[in-house]
Parts: structure tokens; sequence; C-alpha cells
């Protein structure tokens, strides 16, 4: 059995950190390079790091930012926001990341999927899923529906189907994020997250809703994600990623430990 991966996630806007609930009212809370050396150093698996308004802004990333983060730590790095081409993925990957996370962009045009898989393995080309729970209908029988631009566009495109599809295309793995949890501290949306997992032979990490270690928990087993993204929790110093591991390991997920 694979260990379950813990991940921080750092939504960046002009160079802050920042939080919102369901992708508003966001604050700033930090500086991203000092946060993510912190992650590191308390033991987190991995890193993402998210440029929240370069996709709405039709900008590039801010490639300097992530320069700085990944001087900084020495695990998985995956960056997204406003990567629209193999060109910037591979700005990207020379920066210091490991991964490049691709969304908006990849809906408008799925075959970047397929080449960024090509030009640098599938294992670098992470599909960001950003879905929202509707009224289920012939054109969304999931009852799931992506959205894009940060959460301001809906597609009409059905998240299972997309997801199936990016897999078929070479996503290397999904990072899903449910809207309607986000920011909220209320829980992941197991039943999406248990949805896109039991139907994907890829790696599926879990956003959204973590509040608390119970709903880690019960994400990584319930929801049967492959790993569970954090940000709230510990942005705001609620408990570290070792307080984390060390629950999850006491009731039986296997975690990778430094002790």
């Amino acid at each position: 059995m694979l260990s379950k991966r813990i991940i921080p996630c750092l939504d960046v806007r002009d160079g802050k950190t920042t939080k919102g609930i369901r992708f508003k009212d966001n604050i700033d809370i930090g500086d991203p390079v000092e946060m993510a050396k912190s992650y590191y150093e308390q033991g987190a698996d991995e890193i993402v790091f998210y440029d929240i308004t370069a996709s709405n802004e039709r900008r590039e990333i801010m490639i300097e930012v992530v320069r700085k983060v990944a001087e900084q730590i020495f695990i998985p790095f995956s960056v997204g926001g406003g990567i629209r081409s193999v060109s910037d993925m591979r700005a990207v990957l020379l920066a210091g990341a490991e991964k490049v996370s691709i969304n908006s962009a990849a809906i408008r045009n799925p075959d970047l999927i397929a080449q960024g898989a090509s030009a640098f393995g599938s294992q670098c080309i992470v599909l960001g899923m950003d879905v929202k729970r509707v009224e289920s209908d012939e054109r969304i029988p999931s009852g799931y529906e992506m959205v894009i631009d940060g959460g301001r566009t809906r597609t009409g495109l059905d998240a299972l189907a997309w997801a199936r599809k990016a897999e078929y295309l070479g996503a290397g793995e999904i990072c899903l994020n449910s809207i309607d949890a986000d920011g909220t501290q209320k829980g992941y949306e197991i039943t999406l997250t248990a949805l896109i997992s039991d139907n994907v032979n890829i790696p599926v990490i879990a956003s959204g809703g973590a509040g608390s270690t119970e709903d880690m928990y019960a994400v990584l087993t319930k929801g049967r994600a492959d790993a569970a993204l954090v940000a709230s929790l510990v942005h705001y110093g609620s408990v570290t990623i070792g307080d984390i591991k060390e629950e999850l390991h006491m009731r039986g997920v296997k975690v990778r430990r430094n002790w």
C-alpha cells in the first residue's frame, strides 16, 4: 500500500499567500516562500502553489516566486495558474517545479494535456479540477460540473467524464477541488472524491474543506483519495503537518513519517 500524502496548498495573489471561502472574499495571510519552507520543515510530502488570478487575468504565472519557493524546499512541488502552453510548462519546470497543474487551459484546449505528457512525461502533468455540485441531467449525469477561471465560468462539462478523458489524454494525477467545500473547514466533499477515485486509475488529491484531522481521515479512507490538500487548517496554526500525520498514523493510515 502506498503512503497517503499530506500536501499544503499555497494560493498566491500578487505575490502573497491568500485564502478565501468558495473562491471569494480572499484575504492575504503570509509570504509563500516562508510558508513553503515552514511546511517542508514540518514534514509535508509535497507543496502545491496556485497563482489564483493568472488564468482569469490571462497573464503568465509569477515565475520568480516559483523560483524562490523551489530554492527553499526539497520535496515535490506542483505549480498551477496561467499555464496555457508547453512553453509555459517548460518555464515552470525549469524554475524548479516537479509538476505543472493545468485547469482552465486544459478545458479550452484538451490537447494541451497530451502535449505536456509527451514533452515531459505524464508524471509531470496534474489535472486541476474545480467542481461544483449541480442538478443531474443528461448533460451532467454525475451531478458535478466543471468550472474554470477561478470558479467564475461554468462549462457545462460533466466532472466525471472530464476526469476520464484527461486520464486518457495523459494526465498523471488529478487535484480535485470542491468549490462548495473550499475554505469552509466543514469537511471535504466525500461523495465527489470517491466518485472520481473509483473511476480513474491515476492518483487523486482531495482538495477543499479540511477543518480537522478527522476530515482528512475521512477523505483518505471513505473518499479513497491518494492524498489530501490542506490550507486553512495549517495556515492559521490549528495543527502542524506533523500533528496531522501522527493522528493519521495512530488511526491506521499509512503516511510518510520523519520520526
